[in-house]
């Protein structure tokens, strides 16, 4: 029987990952919270996953592709290890047997980074240089930008009490979709407090202000949901 959720993308959702109890994987070590899911288990999906100590995967590739923030601990496969603060783009066709030794938390996507053309991207965001200022409190590092594709990715520093630049998240900035995940910190939206874990999915965009209530992280990835 195949199972939905959050599927319909001309649609806003939002999930607090925080409030949310852990789920069974294929694998017995691996637990997950899935924020959305098209049509059932090898499919298009977003999740917050934990892998428990020693804990392993079996190999597998990605008909369309993966995507990776690692939120704690260590994620490893037989092609490195990737600390937390490591974000990864596993392409089309790409394979591997995940594991982690000390235990990890990550934030993932799967199906959803077609393309036989594309590369497989890690960055490192912790020692990254590529930070710049975008406004008052406010600073970017672009994760992922290809002129053959439409989405962009990238991790948004704020100060407290710093707003998210309009141009970045407004409906015509984001005219095919955005999403936010607040990897760390706290966001005021719409008069209410997104902490760290929730998440966002916005087709057109926010109109509203949003600001930090302390210093917070965000993934933001937007122009990625046009059927």
């Amino acid at each position: 029987m195949s199972y939905s959720l959050n599927a319909d993308f001309s649609q806003p959702a939002e999930m607090d990952t925080a409030k949310m109890d852990w789920q069974a994987s294929p694998s017995a070590t691996v637990w997950r919270k899935r924020l959305d899911l098209v049509d059932g288990e090898f499919s298009r999906v977003t999740s917050v996953v934990r892998y428990d100590p020693e804990s392993s995967f079996h190999s597998h590739d990605h008909p369309q592709g993966e995507e990776i923030l690692v939120l704690e601990g260590t994620f490893s496969d037989e092609h490195g290890d990737y600390p937390a603060g490591t974000y990864l783009l596993n392409p089309q066709g790409f394979r591997h047997a995940p594991f982690s030794t000390e235990g990890c938390t990550i934030f993932v996507k799967l199906c959803q980074f077609p393309g036989a053309n594309r590369e497989h991207v890690v960055v490192d965001t912790n020692g990254a240089d590529g930070w710049r200022a975008v406004a008052p409190g406010a600073e970017e590092l672009m994760l992922y930008q290809d002129a053959g594709y439409p989405e962009d990715i990238r991790l948004v520093r704020l100060a407290p009490g710093a707003s998210l630049p309009p141009a970045l998240v407004d409906a015509n900035a984001a005219g095919a979709g955005l999403e936010i995940f607040v990897v760390s910190g706290r966001l005021g939206h719409d008069e209410r407090r997104l902490n760290a874990g929730a998440w966002l999915r916005e087709p057109r965009g926010l109109s509203t202000v949003v600001t930090a209530g302390t210093e917070t992280t965000l993934y933001i990835k937007r122009n990625h949901l046009r059927a």
